[in-house]
């Protein structure tokens, strides 16, 4: 998925268009795509993606939410890019799709945001 709107310079976008933008690691392989963003309330803002990773069209495939500082958008990928291996990913917090609320667990996003070495957001 090609997102135009930075070359036109707008700085927003709709999250329907990132729902499925690949995520790129260091090495510029896609890991994963994003199923979705998850909002502060409070703030208004992005704090994490969910991530799908492995897996055919869904079937089978892990679900890591990463805090939305660790992703930065390329245009020539057309795609998030984030400085982390597979490998990293593959062993990060993780839950499957029938443990979606898991999501907003604060002991799973603590795990997470320790993970990553991320300050919080809350």
């Amino acid at each position: 998925m090609h997102d135009s709107t930075l070359e036109r310079g707008q700085d927003t976008i709709s999250s329907d268009r990132v729902d499925g933008t690949a995520v790129y690691g260091g090495d510029r392989e896609k890991i994963g795509s994003v199923t979705n963003m998850l909002i502060s309330k409070r703030e208004g803002k992005v704090t994490d993606v969910i991530v799908s990773v492995g897996g055919f069209l869904g079937i089978g495939s892990e679900l890591h939410s990463l805090p939305w500082s660790k992703l930065t958008y390329d245009t020539d990928l057309g795609g998030y890019l984030v400085s982390v291996t597979a490998d990293q990913l593959k062993n990060a917090p993780s839950f499957s799709e029938g443990e979606r609320d898991r999501a907003y667990d604060r002991e799973y996003q603590t795990s997470v945001y320790d993970y990553w070495a991320v300050k919080p957001y809350w």
